[in-house]
């Protein structure tokens, strides 16, 4: 396998020069070639290999990173959007260490699982509570159930030294419990305690919302080539795609309110090709 120089050396590339990219010709640029550096570098194709959803969640922030510097620029904000893209461009050098396999030893790969085991049962017992305090619908008890499940059978399989097929499964358990949560709070009231000071901001919580519905479809799959794209499934990721793009381009027009209803449009259909799939977490 290949080290990470040469898309560490591309993404410090992309990093230099911050202080003379007051020049939109050069933010532009600097906004090509680090969007390259997440969608199609050696970086981005050693982070879609690995699966791996801490380097796949550093991908989703760079990722966000990359819109909002976008956004900057073409509000004139060159500084901001100069800022943004180093930013952006650290994130996916920090998801790619994580997604290298030649730095993951069998005692950090079991380190790794404790933690998110650790991580699992800490988002299991809030799931819980709050379907307890919601009165426990028939999809938020099967969520708990499936979600229980796949714990303790990722544990039985650690004990077994299949680390590999055990983290795998606690990955889908942890962005299960992860939706499963969002899911509920939403619709209440006396739970939900978020507050943005701006659209914008809320469009970009339900952007990372989006984000985790998607990358829980693609972990389900990920041992199931070709299955994402059958069915029902296929049809709810195709829905929530157009839905997104939509909303992207509401958003760069200005126009967050109508984006962030997009979005939710768009995470639902999600929610649908999640329960075809098996899992049952509350919409």
């Amino acid at each position: 396998m290949k080290t990470v120089s040469k898309w560490l050396v591309c993404a410090t590339l992309a990093c230099a020069g911050a202080a003379l990219a007051q020049d939109r010709a050069q933010v532009e640029r600097r906004l090509q070639s680090v969007g390259t550096l997440i969608e199609s570098s050696s970086a981005a194709r050693q982070i879609d290999a690995s699966a791996d959803p801490q380097a796949l969640e550093k991908r989703s922030e760079a990722r966000a990173l990359h819109r909002r510097a976008a956004a900057a620029a073409a509000a004139g904000d060159l500084a901001a959007a100069s800022q943004l893209l180093d930013e952006a461009a650290r994130a996916m050098v920090s998801g790619a260490r994580l997604a290298n396999p030649e730095q993951v030893t069998e005692e950090k790969r079991r380190r790794d699982f404790e933690a998110r085991a650790e991580s699992v049962k800490a988002l299991l017992a809030a799931q819980r509570r709050i379907v307890q305090e919601k009165g426990g619908s028939r999809e938020a008890q099967e969520a708990t159930r499936n979600i229980e499940a796949q714990l303790a059978q990722a544990q039985r399989l650690a004990q077994d030294g299949r680390l590999e097929e055990a983290r795998a499964l606690l990955d889908r358990a942890y962005l299960t419990a992860k939706v499963s949560i969002e899911s509920l709070r939403r619709g209440d009231t006396l739970v939900r305690t978020l507050h943005f000071e701006s659209k914008r901001e809320e469009y970009d919580y339900e952007l990372d919302r989006n984000d985790t519905h998607r990358m829980l479809v693609r972990v389900l799959f990920a041992d199931r080539p070709g299955a994402e794209s059958q069915g029902a499934v296929a049809t709810a990721v195709e829905a929530a795609a157009k839905l997104r793009a939509e909303a992207e381009r509401l958003a760069a027009r200005g126009d967050y309110e109508g984006a962030i209803a997009k979005l939710e449009e768009s995470t639902r259909a999600l929610v649908r090709g999640i329960r075809a799939a098996g899992v049952y977490i509350p919409g």
